[in-house]
């Protein structure tokens, strides 16, 4: 199998950036990212936890675009909506589900965006075997339809609570294998969801042992973007918390080795971290920086060239 090799590889440190909010309007997700000093973004190009999705006016695409250009953050990456469900055995979800990929997929387009990132599905009442083959066809048949996109689609490794799918490499390459043309799927690796779901990228032997399975099993020019966030449970725990840097079970160091990891430089990596709680049409309104934001990146920068643990951020109370 012939994989590319990932892209922004000329770029000898990883771009760090965060999920910001895009409350206000597109563009001012810019404006946040470029206040809270980061290099790439992730964004929702839509309300997370609903079907309709506002109308994408061609000047709000237009000056997206235009600020992205103007600031030079990128990548840049959509979160697909959480209700999206390719795994499950409900016809009418799952045909809502590909209907609401193609619009994530068309939406990242118009805004320039390198790849909509996927959480796979839960198969619910049906069976593993039956959730793979089911989101297999539906990536197929939605990427069928839009021969000339460009953003990729980026499967999310999980914690697998649950009946969630992706939780083990070999269960996200049964969903690229059975594509006729696997080019334009990439892979999301989240730090958290790696313990969650018992891989052990803490200790330095488990690190080694991990990537080099994701290597054998997927293939390292698959993966395309990493979720930075330390986990509130153990390793193998199977749920999904996301924490500060260094305030988790995996600590400062596994992400001292992961961001001076040279197989790594040049991949976005990118915040998925606890925010400051923010009430009232003033502070949704404001481009500042999420000062939670602000101090996990400062910890990850520290870790870029530094022997030392940094100070790690705690949340306010």
């Amino acid at each position: 199998m012939i994989i590319h090799e990932p892209q922004w590889t000329q770029v000898r440190t990883p771009q760090l950036g965060a999920h910001v909010s895009i409350a206000g309007g597109l563009p001012r997700a810019i404006d946040r990212g470029v206040a809270t000093g980061c290099d790439a973004l992730q964004i929702f190009t839509k309300s997370s936890g609903q079907w309709r999705a506002r109308p994408l006016t061609d000047t709000e695409a237009m000056r997206f675009r235009e600020r992205a250009a103007e600031t030079g953050i990128g990548p840049i990456f959509a979160h697909a909506s959480y209700l999206i469900n390719l795994a499950s055995p409900d016809t009418t979800l799952r045909k809502r589900s590909m209907t609401a990929l193609a619009d994530e997929l068309d939406r990242a387009d118009r805004l320039g965006l390198s790849g909509v990132i996927l959480h796979p599905g839960a198969y619910t009442s049906s069976s593993e075997r039956e959730g793979i083959q089911r989101i297999a066809d539906g990536v197929g048949d939605v990427l069928a339809q839009r021969r000339g996109g460009v953003a990729e689609l980026l499967l999310e490794h999980t914690a697998g609570q649950g009946t969630v799918l992706g939780h083990r490499f070999e269960q996200l390459q049964s969903m690229i294998d059975a594509q006729d043309d696997s080019r334009d799927v990439g892979i999301c690796l989240d730090t958290c969801h790696l313990v969650g779901a018992g891989y052990d990228i803490i200790t330095d032997h488990g690190y080694q042992q991990v990537f080099a399975q994701f290597d054998e099993v997927i293939g390292l020019g698959r993966l395309k973007v990493f979720h930075l966030n330390d986990s509130k449970k153990p390793l193998g725990s199977r749920l999904d918390r996301h924490e500060h840097i260094g305030r988790g079970s995996i600590g400062v160091e596994p992400f001292r080795r992961l961001l001076q990891d040279q197989r790594f430089a040049g991949l976005p990596m990118v915040l998925e971290t606890p925010k400051t709680s923010r009430t009232g049409n003033r502070m949704s309104a404001s481009t500042d920086a999420d000062p939670m934001d602000l101090k996990n990146l400062t910890v990850l920068k520290g870790l870029l060239g530094s022997n030392r643990p940094p100070q790690t951020p705690r949340p306010r109370t």
